[in-house]
């Protein structure tokens, strides 16, 4: 199906690997320039070098905002513009532990990755977007953001708060030309995942009605479609990854 995004420009956070490396693996296929954004640049690399089409790789922190701003400033600079921005860097942080028991910091640590990297990115590029009357934006959030894992309190507040972003700034941006959306996965398997206790991830999959992880490869499908021109009146949603887990 053409996506309609021929000779777009994408930007990707935390694209080194799992989620937004597939996800860049499936936009670079539909002819789309991609802006590929993570603290690891020798992984940056190896993937730009796998790619199709035209790609730039910029070490940033997504936690720091400064180097948001400049590195949003040089990809616009690369490509001449941004069409869609792809927030997938995220962490889950200390995990399989009562909320007394949550270290402070790390909390910390996971909103700032987790929101304000994606509040960062968004921040820096809607302006762009509103000068050409179009724009995607896609917010990669979780299940546990929806339904809430017990022992992961700071993953799962702080997807909570990337959907609720996504609810603000879809209704804010409704009449530019500008879609801001979500996506809810249940359990994917990527590094992040495998970093889990085991029981937390059974935790997890057994609550999936599929009784099965998703894959990389439904996930980036679906990124795809989200951030096409083909989906043009869908704003402000969190669009469903679940196995069955969550269907609202």
């Amino acid at each position: 199906m053409k996506m309609g995004t021929d000779n777009q420009v994408a930007i990707i956070t935390g694209a080194a690997s799992g989620l937004g490396a597939a996800i860049a693996r499936e936009l670079s296929q539909h002819n789309i320039h991609i802006a590929l954004f993570d603290k690891d640049k020798e992984k940056l690399i190896e993937l730009s070098a796998s790619l199709e089409g035209d790609t730039e790789v910029f070490a940033v922190d997504v936690t720091n905002e400064n180097e948001v701003k400049d590195a949003v400033a040089a990809a616009i600079k690369r490509f001449g513009t941004v069409h869609l921005l792809i927030n997938s860097a995220g962490i889950t942080g200390i995990t399989n532990i009562k909320s007394h028991e949550v270290d402070t910091a790390n909390l910390q640590a996971v909103f700032n990755v987790n929101f304000m990297g994606s509040y960062y990115t968004s921040k820096y590029v809607l302006p762009h977007m509103l000068s050409n009357n179009y724009g995607r934006i896609l917010h990669i959030a979780s299940i546990a953001g929806k339904e809430g894992n017990a022992g992961m309190l700071a993953y799962s507040a702080s997807k909570a708060a990337v959907i609720a972003m996504a609810k603000v700034q879809g209704k804010e941006y409704a009449e530019t030309g500008i879609t801001v959306n979500a996506l809810a996965p249940a359990v994917v398997r990527t590094a992040l995942v495998d970093a889990l206790p085991e029981t937390q991830v059974k935790y997890m999959t057994d609550k999936i009605p599929m009784k099965r992880c998703g894959t990389l490869e439904e996930l980036a499908s679906m990124a795809a479609f989200i951030v096409s021109a083909k989906n043009s009146f869908t704003t402000g949603f969190t669009f469903d990854l679940s196995g069955g887990r969550a269907t609202y």
